[in-house]
């Protein structure tokens, strides 16, 4: 029954992150996704494993063909410079959500934290990706500032305050998780 419930929400977080990356919220030269929030929210509900789990199902699904990226989908998605974001999401759904769960009743300091290191693991993990396909696959290299510029300085306002939204959405729900589903890290192996 638990393994079930495991299946069904990781379901939903996947369902979660496909819609997040449709919904664009237009702002000046860099237009953002709610794909952090729903995967930082995969973490921090499910627990790093399952987080990460659910992060992972939905790239599969989005190099299996199916058009669940925001630019859409299949295997040739690992080529775009923006594909370094997406495996980031894995990694940053994990460690939010160990960090986060080390404690049965997680503070706001501690799930802004975990938001935080969340967040430099996306754009870590982005911004080296971007590097590295632009320079070994477009052949067109591009620089460290305007690679600061664009893909760090323009995008990431919008996702400090995501952080904050994550922390503050994750401070209410991750005790209503664990009382109704038994998730949030104390889930059984899939």
């Amino acid at each position: 029954m638990r393994r079930t419930r495991s299946l069904i929400l990781c379901a939903f977080f996947v369902a979660l992150i496909i819609a997040g990356a449709f919904i664009k919220i237009p702002v000046p030269v860099v237009p953002f996704t709610l794909q952090f929030l729903f995967t930082m929210l995969a973490g921090l509900l499910l627990g790093g494993r399952l987080g990460a789990v659910s992060v992972c199902v939905y790239i599969i699904l989005g190099l299996m063909g199916l058009p669940v990226f925001a630019e859409g989908g299949g295997l040739f998605y690992i080529f775009k410079p923006s594909f370094g974001y997406i495996i980031g999401f894995a990694v940053a759904a994990f460690v939010t959500g160990t960090i986060a769960n080390r404690k049965a009743n997680p503070s706001y300091k501690r799930l802004l934290a975990a938001n935080f290191i969340g967040l430099a693991i996306v754009y870590l993990f982005g911004m080296v990706y971007y590097y590295l396909i632009s320079d070994l696959y477009l052949g067109t290299p591009i620089g460290l500032w305007p690679l600061f510029l664009y893909c760090f300085i323009l995008a990431v306002p919008g996702d400090i305050l995501l952080c904050v939204l994550g922390a503050v959405l994750g401070k209410r729900l991750i005790p209503v998780a664990r009382m109704m589903y038994g998730c949030a890290g104390k889930v059984p192996a899939l």
